[in-house]
This record gives structure tokens, C-alpha cells and sequence, in this order.
């Protein structure tokens, strides 16, 4: 059947089971879009470019589906790269369509013409121009296939216009093959049986995960595999909800802002059992006295991340669930008290670093602390919505003080840290998860950069929460301008905010605030029952701080705990 390019992209996407397209139109995809409104695919309408990646970022983490997201070329596509970069550094599944200029045009600075292959070249898994209309529809399968399979990644497809318009002959769905792309799913049976050998010996071992564990549907295992061998569990801040953080056996997440005594455990063990982390310097912290006690075991789909940051005893390249599975196997006949009695003293070693030093704060004071909020609001959620975040302090906060029993329940900007993050990828996650309550944690410096996605919120009619700790100030930088600075607090004072109630009334939300402690209760109790988005105001302490805390370059044990 002959089809134009516009329609043939229409039925790869129904292919491909894509169901929700995040955009904004222009005149290189318009053609485009005229087909897109003749589908059943739901479309969102952004404000702006960088809202459309963040928010298919979002609905990617909340459904474990890929995330599309369609726009214009030019301006419209270079407005998506800070978004393809965030869902690069987390490896999130996503494909990203841009519109092109005419064929014929390319390379004479037409209109709205921008080399976005080129562009996103260091920040996609792989991007393609598609120069014909015949290879249109095997691009878009590749596009998906490479997005979902090893290691996740955003791929880029620039359509030029004239490809939009022209017709070919559409053929069904072939499987996909690429040569020169073959990610390597079973790990190796002699690596394992080594781990498990170094499993029944050790004595102060210590399960470390990170995002890969929930990227790869591993949670379950993952979790079994701790309560089988009675090892203490930590996680990345990407790892959050891969292990319930009700269960005994949890640390608490590891790091710059990490618990004392997850960060502790690390410098003690004698076995680290890491799986699917990239060792980031937020984690490690002194790279040379980092778990300098233990042997190292490291299970990751990507190659490029093993031994490229740290040393490792055991290497494993594969899919972590398969990886595990295949553990838990091995260690299944093995009687569980037998760890019981030989990580009692480790255990009781980890419960008296936790005694020592509680994530706890001042809750006798006059004005709101942020970490009261979280408190108040992990109680009256119980535990259940799906949270994301801005980038800061704020995210710490929510890290340290929601506690997330599954995954694809904490949504936040880990590697490439991008303010502005949090309200899409709440609408995004609201779009996959219409039947949770999700909820953006923000800072007032974070929100207002992407501010503009609550009319898209109001218009899409997706009842998000939006909950701003508003201290005055960019606060993560003001704390280190505070402890490093000797508190010169260089252009991070926000000395002129918007009214956030009468900002969220001017979009047709609901609009509340809290100024004093026993206003936020009720203030949370309202927000929650709202049934239309809402922005929530807490007027928190100005110059609180995140604790505990390493410093750059310190060891991951050298913590300051004021």
C-alpha cells in the first residue's frame, strides 16, 4: 500500500504501541501533524520543547514504555537538547522525532534550519536524518529497537519535510537486525558461580544498585536475592525503590547526601555486590579509598561501564533480572539462617551506626523545615504516589525523607541533575499512571523554569501536584556558598519571587500556602483532595541545609553531620 512518509511514521507508531505523543507543532512537522490528530494516539500539548522531552522522559520512568516526543526543526529541536541529554544520562528509553527542513535546502541556512543530528550526536544513543521516504519506516523501527534494548538511551530521527510528503510502498513490521549492534543479555555461568563462592564467604558484604536495577525489571530479584543471603541493601539516588525502604535490611541511599550509615557500610565491607550502577563521583566520593576493604563485584548490560571508574574483582556483563535470577538460583539451597549467623555481627554493627546518627531535624521551631513536609507528606500518601523532583536541595530532601517500597515510584533528574525537570516529568508520569497521585517536589529557583507546563497540566487534564519548598534562595548553591564561602551568597538570592498562589490561579489551578508549621497538615490534606492541578506553597526555613554531607573529594565516610 502506497503511503506518504506522515502516514507511514503514523503506522510504525501504532507498531510500535506508542499511545501518547508529547509535542508542539511547527511548520517542518505540520504535515506531520495533520496525520498525527487522524490516529487515536493522544497527543500533549506543551509549552515549550524542553517540556515535551521531560515529560516522555517521565512517562517512560512511570510505565517502562519509550517516551515519544514530536517538534519542529530549528529552534524547536535545539530546545529539546537539554531534555535528550537528561534521558541519556539515565538511560531512559525515549524517542525523539524533530522536524528538517526540505532535503534540497540542507546546508544553505534555510529558515529554521539546524544540524540536529550533529548537535545530539554526544547526547543520544544514536540519531539518524532520513534522506528518503523508503527508509522511513525501517529508521523508525530501528529508532525504537535501539531505545529499549541494552543499555536504554534516547534516539533522535530528523525528518525532512519533503520526506513528510513524499509516498512509498509501506510493508509490515520485519524484525530488527543490526550487525554491528548485538547487546549481550546472558551473563557468563563461570562469573556467577565465582560471585556465589564470594557470597557464602563473606562477612561484612553490602548490595549497592542503581538505576539499571529498575530499568531492567529487576526490583523483584533484586530484592530476593538480599533477603536470601541476609545482605544490607543501599542504592544510588536512581536506585531508589528498586529495594522497599521498609524492609530491615535497607541502608538508605548512598552518596554526597547519603545515611551515615549506608556511607559507613561502604568503607567497612568486605564484599561489594554492585548491580547496575556507573559508580558516578556523587557515589564514590574519594575514588582511591572508595570501598577500599572489599572485593568488587559489578554487573552491568553496558561493557563501557565496568572498570571505567572503579576497580572491580568480578566482572559481569549482562541483564541484571537474568543476572539475578540466575544468583538466586545458585544460592536458593543454601539455608538462610546460615547468613543470619554470619552477618550477625555486621548487622548489629550497621544497627549501631544507625542509632548513632538518624536522619533526624529540629521539629521544635516557629518555622517550617523542609524535611517536615516530606515527613507529613509520606504519612498522608502512604508511601504510595509517584514523587518526582527539581534538581537540589529539594531532591535530596525527597530522597532522604519519602520512603519508596517499588519502583518507578521516585522520578528524578540523577545524572545530568536539570532544574526544570520535575513539572513535565509529572505530567508525563501522571499520562502513564493516570490512576496514581504524582507529585512534584520543586524548589522556588527549579519550578520557575519550566512554570509554563501547568497550562499544559490544565489543558491535558492531568491532576498534578505540585508541592515548592520555598526558602528564598537557590539553596543547594547557597549551601556550599555557605559551608566553602565563608557565606557570600553570590547571585543565589531569589529577591523577587511570583505570588505561586496567584500564579496558579492565573492558570486555572488551585493555588495554596503555608507559612507556619500547623498550616501543613491541612494545607497538604487540601492539595491532595484537589481533583485539578495545584500548586502548593510551604514558606520553609531560608537556610536550612541537606545533611549528611561529603565533600567534593572527600572520602565517602568523611561526612559532615551538623
Amino acid at each position: 500500500m502506497e503511503m506518504t512518509g506522515a502516514q507511514i511514521l503514523m503506522a510504525v507508531l501504532k507498531e510500535e504501541a506508542v499511545d501518547t505523543v508529547f509535542g508542539f507543532p511547527g511548520g517542518a512537522v505540520i504535515d506531520i501533524y495533520d496525520e498525527l490528530v487522524k490516529t487515536d494516539i493522544r497527543h500533549i500539548l506543551v509549552r515549550h520543547e524542553q517540556g515535551a522531552v521531560h515529560a516522555a522522559d517521565g512517562y517512560a520512568r512511570a510505565s517502562g514504555k519509550a517516551g515519544v516526543c514530536l517538534v519542529t526543526s530549528g529552534p524547536g529541536a535545539t530546545n529539546t537538547v537539554t531534555g535528550v541529554a537528561t534521558a541519556y544520562m539515565d538511560s531512559i528509553p525515549m524517542v525523539i522525532i524533530t522536524g528538517q527542513v526540505p532535503t534540497h535546502l540542507i546546508g544553505n541556512d534555510a529558515f529554521q534550519e539546524v544540524d540536529i543530528v550533529g548537535i545530539t550526536r554526544p547526547c543520544t544513543k544514536h540519531n539518524y536524518l532520513v534522506k528518503s521516504v523508503e527508509d522511513l519506516a525501517r529508521t523508525m523501527r530501528e529508532a525504537f529497537f535501539l531505545a529499549r534494548s541494552g543499555r536504554p538511551g534516547p534516539v533522535l530521527v530528523d525528518i525532512p519535510k519533503d520526506v513528510a510528503n513524499q509516498t512509498a510502498v509501506f510493508k509490515p513490521q520485519e524484525e530488527i537486525k543490526i550487525k554491528s549492534y548485538q547487546p549481550n543479555y546472558r551473563p557468563n555461568m563461570k562469573q556467577l558461580k565465582k560471585i556465589v563462592g564470594l557470597v557464602k564467604e563473606a562477612r561484612r558484604p553490602l548490595l549497592f544498585g542503581g538505576g539499571g536495577v529498575i530499568l531492567s525489571g529487576a526490583a523483584e530479584a533484586f530484592t530476593t536475592f538480599a533477603r536470601q543471603t541476609q545482605t544490607p541493601v543501599t542504592t544510588t539516588l536512581m536506585g531508589l525503590g528498586a529495594f522497599p525502604g521498609s524492609d530491615p535490611l535497607w541502608l538508605g541511599m548512598i552518596g554526597m547526601h547519603g545515611t551515615y550509615r549506608a556511607n559507613m557500610s561502604t568503607g567497612a565491607c568486605d564484599l561489594l555486590i554492585a548491580i547496575g550502577v556507573r559508580f558516578d563521583d556523587r557515589v564514590t566520593g574519594k575514588i582511591e579509598t572508595f570501598a577500599r576493604d572489599a572485593q568488587i563485584v559489578h554487573i552491568d548490560i553496558d561493557p563501557t561501564s565496568i572498570r571505567k571508574n572503579v576497580g572491580v574483582a568480578i566482572p559481569v556483563v549482562g541483564d541484571c533480572r537474568e543476572a539475578l535470577n540466575e544468583l538466586n538460583r545458585m544460592i536458593a539451597a543454601d539455608n538462610q539462617n546460615r547468613f543470619e549467623a554470619r552477618h550477625r555481627e555486621w548487622l548489629e554493627q550497621i544497627a549501631a551506626w544507625k542509632e548513632q546518627h538518624r536522619m533526624a531535624y529540629d521539629q521544635g521551631t516557629e518555622t517550617i523545615k523542609p524535611q517536615f513536609v516530606i515527613d507529613k507528606l509520606f504519612e498522608l500518601t502512604q508511601g504510595k504516589a509517584i514523587i518526582t523532583t527539581e534538581v537540589g536541595q529539594n531532591q535530596m530532601w525527597a530522597a532522604q525523607f519519602y520512603h519508596f517500597d517499588g519502583p518507578r515510584q521516585f522520578i528524578t533528574s540523577g545524572g545530568l541533575g536539570t532544574m526544570g525537570f520535575g513539572l513535565p516529568a509529572a505530567i508525563g508520569a501522571k499520562a502513564a499512571q493516570p490512576e496514581h497521585t504524582v507529585i512534584d517536589i520543586a524548589g522556588d529557583g527549579s519550578i520557575q523554569m519550566n512554570i509554563q507546563e501547568m497550562a499544559t497540566a490544565m489543558q491535558s487534564c492531568l491532576p498534578v501536584k505540585v508541592l515548592i519548598l520555598n526558602n528564598g534562595y537557590l539553596g543547594m548553591v547557597r549551601q556550599w556558598q555557605e559551608l566553602f564561602y565563608e557565606k557570600r551568597y553570590a547571585c543565589t538570592t531569589m529577591d523577587h519571587q511570583p505570588d505561586f498562589v496567584k500564579l496558579a490561579e492565573a492558570f486555572g489551578a488551585v493555588g495554596l500556602r503555608a507559612t507556619r508549621p500547623e498550616e501543613v497538615i491541612p494545607v497538604l490534606e487540601e492539595g491532595l483532595a484537589c481533583e485539578v492541578p495545584v500548586i502548593m506553597d510551604f514558606v520553609v526555613e531560608k537556610e536550612e541545609s541537606v545533611y549528611p554531607m561529603v565533600p567534593a573529594g572527600a572520602n565517602i565516610t568523611e561526612m559532615l553531620l551538623v
